[in-house]
């Protein structure tokens, strides 16, 4: 009978034939990663040899060959009748005696004669292909113990190849229903239920991101979320990291994991399982501490090498004896093939009905019904695609803003929050329009053109566009001047790996410290200042799962900004420290007690001198923190950071001299620290600031603003806002030229050079080392700064 029964220790992948793909995968981990410190349960394959044995004994070939010669073939009308009647034609016939015996002595001499609880799944092979995965085609029986039962649910594996869903996947791919057989593996029993589950990818399943390892886990067994009836915990681990030792878990999500697949407590009761409501005390608590999740990490990495490709892979921790196994891993087959990353340009086909125009922010279309609001209040009335016409729009709206197709306000220019917050979701947006929660009905459909230049356009009714899309592996990526990203949305990071760059350019901490974090750091540190019960109990939810309220905010700034600096690990991502305004941080929870009211936010208590202030030094210091876990800790040493609106000499020293204090020294592993060069004060005594910074970074709109006099986001002068204003061009090639003679990098963030390819030949031809753009300007500007250099190139005298 050895020919019907195999152990794991004696199978690897060249057993496919004999034992199926789950099984063969079983026994080559058993085999190669056992030795190397990973833990996977024992147990036997009961072989398709045997299936084939039962089938011929029963005489049930003809039988059932003629059942699925009967199928309804075009509509599948039949197919429950079909499939139930070769299910009872299996679970009728008698198992061969010899077959049970062998079964039964494999099950004793496997656990040392003790009735181990043991999984009985199946593992399906084809004869013409014998590797055909038949994932999730096919039952498996949990939690069964003694010979009997294991016989049993052996005979119900065989059973299951003739589920409706498996008839009916084979019918799809063309295999011939007497040709597949089923294999079965027993197992040894992970007592999950009274631990936790999981999977896990060796890359980032939605992007294909190959640098990072994702976990998600649930309390008790993994059925419910491979269901997707809970909401799983979720890790990213990053590689290149996790290899050196470092702390690399950069992202951790807590899943409401609201049910809990359990055995019955009474032994004595059926192998079935009870879905339970998970106690909230759970909920609240990740299903795995860092050194398991780490653990795991270390194993996938094992299992990526031994297999050589991207892997997906089952893991369970046991209740009862604190250890991690893993139960399986298969090839990841939908997300690991080369990626082609795609960009559209889109451009309008019709004129309809004008409704208004204000500033065009990005270079897309869309149509979706208007919704008109008065307040972030008000955003249950949102649903997917709608569009937001609105007055105008703070931090606290950018929680719903994902869900929207378009904005639209009425006040606000192309720097103001709502355009900022529509790049960094590649939303569109037309803003500045002065009337549009007039001109525009709730409730009626609208188009948002960009595409027609710096006016945004919106029309009344859903009209007609084209739009091309664009291969960015054709896009030649020119060396100087470096065309980087402005990022700021951590879930974005890994699609926007894939465009052509130079890594990050800037990357504002607001964006998740109002998205992640969303309370102000300093109601935090001095939660005793904070009066409202409401303010209070909404503080004290967000931050449960801490020892320390401070801990949290340190903790979810460091995961957003790792996330970033892996997603284009190892190149640059210059990190901009807080830039919040007064009215803006007044905002966030918590942010009423801390923040004065100002007349004009725009040229007040911003940037640098913030980060020595009593009203916000300890916000700062949370800050630090959270960038010295990113670089030391998760090991992210491309991290750069940069000081915005530093007015004098004298405030960059203070805040260089803070930050070594609180643990961020420049020059330790590498750390540079930029300046950004946004006041004209920064321009004048550029020679001065060169002696504390590592380098500079144009802020063309705050430049602008401060040179013309224009608040940038007042409405009524916004026309009158030019970065390309003869005066602003001026102190742009001052800075560049300073810069260079200095030996320091400079860099500019902004549009204009994507707008514009005058503002790129300055920016080219003065010299200037990187250029930051938004995702949606990015190629364009790329274009831009190919098109002067092969200008430059052309015009150069022959020698």
């Amino acid at each position: 009978m050895e020919q019907y029964i195999k152990k794991f220790r004696d199978i690897s992948l060249g057993h496919i034939a004999e034992v199926g793909g789950k099984n063969a995968s079983i026994g080559e981990m058993f085999t190669h990663l056992v030795p190397k410190g990973i833990f996977v349960p024992d147990g036997f394959a009961v072989t398709a040899a045997a299936y084939r044995y039962f089938l011929s004994s029963n005489h049930l070939q003809l039988p059932l060959k003629k059942l699925m010669q009967e199928l309804d073939r075009k509509e599948f009308a039949n197919l429950a009748e079909v499939g139930q009647k070769a299910r009872t034609l299996i679970m009728d016939a008698p198992m061969p005696t010899d077959l049970q015996l062998a079964i039964a002595d494999a099950y004793d001499y496997a656990f040392n004669f003790q009735e181990q609880a043991v999984a009985v799944r199946s593992s399906a092979t084809a004869e013409d292909l014998p590797d055909a995965s038949f994932a999730g085609q096919h039952e498996s029986y949990l939690n069964i113990k003694g010979h009997q039962p294991v016989v049993e649910a052996v005979k119900q594996c065989f059973a299951s190849l003739y589920t409706d869903r498996a008839i009916k996947y084979r019918e799809d791919k063309g295999f011939a229903h007497d040709k597949v057989y089923l294999s079965v593996g027993v197992q040894e029993m992970v007592r999950a239920d009274q631990g936790c589950s999981g999977v896990g990818f060796t890359l980032e399943p939605e992007s294909g991101f190959r640098d990072v390892i994702q976990i998600s886990g649930v309390w008790g067994l993994g059925e419910n979320m491979v269901q997707g009836t809970v909401v799983p915990d979720e890790y990213l681990i990053f590689k290149p990291t996790l290899r050196l030792q470092k702390e690399a878990i950069i992202q951790k999500t807590l899943g409401s994991k609201s049910k809990m697949l359990v055995y019955p407590q009474d032994e004595d009761e059926s192998h079935d399982t009870i879905n339970m409501d998970t106690p909230w005390e759970l909920r609240e608590k990740f299903v795995l501490d860092d050194s398991d999740i780490l653990k795991l990490g270390a194993w996938a990495l094992l299992i990526e090498t031994h297999y050589q490709k991207p892997m997906d892979f089952e893991w369970a921790k046991d209740g009862h004896s604190g250890r991690l196994y893993l139960i399986q891993a298969r090839p990841e087959t939908v997300h690991s093939q080369d990626k082609k990353l795609l960009v559209k340009t889109c451009r309008i086909a019709e004129r309809g009905e004008l409704i208004t125009s204000g500033a065009a922010v990005g270079h897309q279309i869309t149509s979706g019904t208007a919704r008109l609001l008065s307040s972030a209040a008000e955003i249950s009335k949102l649903r997917p695609g709608d569009i937001l016409v609105t007055d105008t729009t703070s931090p606290d709206w950018d929680p719903v803003l994902k869900k929207v197709a378009g904005i639209v306000t009425n006040k606000g220019g192309r720097t103001s929050h709502a355009a900022i917050i529509a790049r960094e979701l590649g939303a569109v947006a037309v803003v500045g329009t002065e009337n549009a929660t007039f001109n525009i009905r709730d409730g009626e459909v609208i188009t948002l053109s960009c595409a027609e230049g710096k006016t945004g356009n919106v029309y009344r009714g859903k009209l007609n566009w084209t739009e091309i899309v664009t291969n960015v592996a054709s896009i030649r990526l020119p060396q100087k001047p470096k065309a980087q990203l402005i990022v700021a949305d951590p879930e974005q990071a890994f699609e926007l790996s894939f465009f052509p760059n130079h890594g990050v350019g800037l990357m504002r901490l607001e964006f998740i410290i109002t998205r992640k974090v969303r309370v102000h750091p300093m109601a935090l540190a001095h939660f005793d200042q904070v009066t409202d019960e409401t303010d209070r109990i909404r503080i004290q939810n967000l931050t449960n799962n801490y020892p320390k309220k401070e801990d949290y905010f340190i903790d979810q700034l460091a995961q957003g900004v790792g996330t970033i600096a892996a997603a284009f690990y190892p190149k640059e991502v210059i990190v901009r420290m807080s830039d919040f305004k007064t009215n803006e941080y007044a905002g966030l929870l918590g942010g009423k007690y801390f923040e004065p009211k100002e007349e004009n936010p725009m040229i007040g208590f911003r940037g640098a001198s913030r980060y020595d202030h009593e009203r916000y030094r300890d916000g700062f210091r949370l800050e630090c923190e959270a960038m010295k876990r990113v670089r030391e800790n998760m090991g992210l040493t491309n991290v750069k950071l940069m000081i915005p609106f530093c007015r004098t000499i004298a405030e960059g020293k203070r805040v260089l001299e803070l930050m070594a204090k609180n643990g961020l020294k420049q020059g330790i592993d590498g750390l540079e620290i930029l300046v950004m060069a946004e006041i004209p004060s920064n321009v004048l005594l550029a020679e001065e600031f060169a002696k504390l910074f590592d380098g500079f970074s144009i802020g063309s709109n705050d430049l602008t603003q401060l040179t013309l006099g224009i608040d940038r986001d007042c409405a009524l002068i916004a026309n009158e806002f030019d970065e390309q204003d003869p005066a602003s061009l001026q102190l742009i090639r001052m800075m560049i030229e300073k810069a260079n003679h200095l030996h320091k990098h400079i860099g500019l963030c902004g549009q204009a050079a994507s707008d514009s390819e005058t503002f790129a030949r300055l920016l080219v031809e003065t010299g200037i080392d990187s250029i930051a753009f938004n995702p949606d300007a990015l190629l364009n500007g790329i274009n831009n700064i190919n098109r002067v250099l092969a200008h430059q190139k052309t015009c150069q005298p022959s020698v």
